[in-house]
């Protein structure tokens, strides 16, 4: 079993002994560890970057049956991740006419989407002005 810390310092244990994709060696994104007098302790494992952009993704997708086109912006909270994602609402031809949306996205520690929210919506080809 390995342990160590992320970038961002969450606990990151691995019983894996090859080099396949894990979640941390762990199921739902806990992890027993041993706790200050030895006993075992649930401790979060907080979801990396790219894995917290891919559930933002896929997940929003689910929820709004369109697909989602990129990601503007991603942040680490202080219980998971919020992340903006945008989605194209209406195709339009030419497609510089189509409208398209920001989501902000609220992901928990284990990479879950909690909430969403549509910011705005503009045509894709509106430079932003600010």
């Amino acid at each position: 079993m390995q342990r160590r810390q992320d970038a961002g310092g969450g606990l990151i244990i691995s019983e894996h002994t090859d080099n396949t994709p894990d979640r941390g060696g762990v199921e739902a994104g806990r992890a027993n560890v041993e706790g200050a007098a030895g006993l075992p302790r649930a401790v979060p494992v907080r979801t990396s970057l790219l894995t917290a952009i891919q559930n933002a993704r896929e997940q929003l997708s689910v929820l709004l049956g369109r697909e989602t086109e990129s990601v503007s912006a991603l942040a680490r909270s202080k219980d998971g991740w919020t992340v903006n994602v945008e989605v194209l609402e209406l195709e339009r031809v030419p497609d510089s006419t189509s409208v398209l949306a920001t989501y902000i996205v609220q992901l928990d520690a284990d990479g879950d989407v909690i909430s969403y929210a549509r910011s705005r919506r503009y045509p894709r080809g509106q430079v932003n002005r600010q």
